[in-house]
């Protein structure tokens, strides 16, 4: 084989690698695309919602059906239902000292405090109200390794802070 030839060759094995990648960059970008219209309609819709019961069924219905998440559920810090005071105090010093998220793996007491009996191998966690007093958005993956602390916020910062707005306006905070 002459020297043109293994030029030739090294440049079509490179070209196909280049192919390659940029049809794996081209696949990543159609779904981020995906994901970005769903958040985007999910906000749309949770800013028609009445009551929280009617954010809670928006929130399963979009999470779960649209990018097949496991589990999704909104823990309160006030109200009937509310996450004993003892546990708040535990999610705030161990889960967000430094940041309102959370994304990776919990013991399964907080898997337990957090999702009941709903599947959450690995969570994101969101700390609701602009003064970390409303609550917590708990989002559970059937797979371990989908959430995982190196994970982007925008979107769910986004979503969060459409909750901030309408979810304290709801309970009269």
């Amino acid at each position: 084989m002459s020297l043109v030839e293994l030029q030739g060759e090294q440049l079509r094995k490179k070209v196909r690698h280049l192919n390659y990648k940029l049809n794996q960059l081209i696949g990543i970008a159609k779904q981020n695309e995906k994901i970005y219209r769903v958040y985007t309609d999910l906000n749309v819709a949770l800013l028609r919602c009445r009551d929280l019961a009617h954010i809670q069924l928006t929130l399963e219905e979009v999470l779960q059906e649209r990018l097949q998440l496991a589990s999704v559920n909104i823990r309160l810090f006030k109200g009937p239902h509310a996450l004993p005071e003892l546990q708040r105090r535990f999610f705030i010093e161990k889960r967000f000292k430094k940041d309102p998220f959370f994304f990776g793996r919990l013991s399964q007491h907080e898997k337990q405090l957090l999702f009941a009996d709903s599947v959450a191998e690995s969570a994101a966690l969101i700390l609701l109200g602009d003064n970390r007093d409303v609550g917590i958005l708990a989002i559970g993956s059937h797979d371990a390794s989908h959430f995982t602390p190196d994970m982007d916020t925008l979107l769910l910062k986004q979503l969060q802070q459409v909750l901030n707005i309408i979810v304290p306006k709801m309970l009269g905070y």
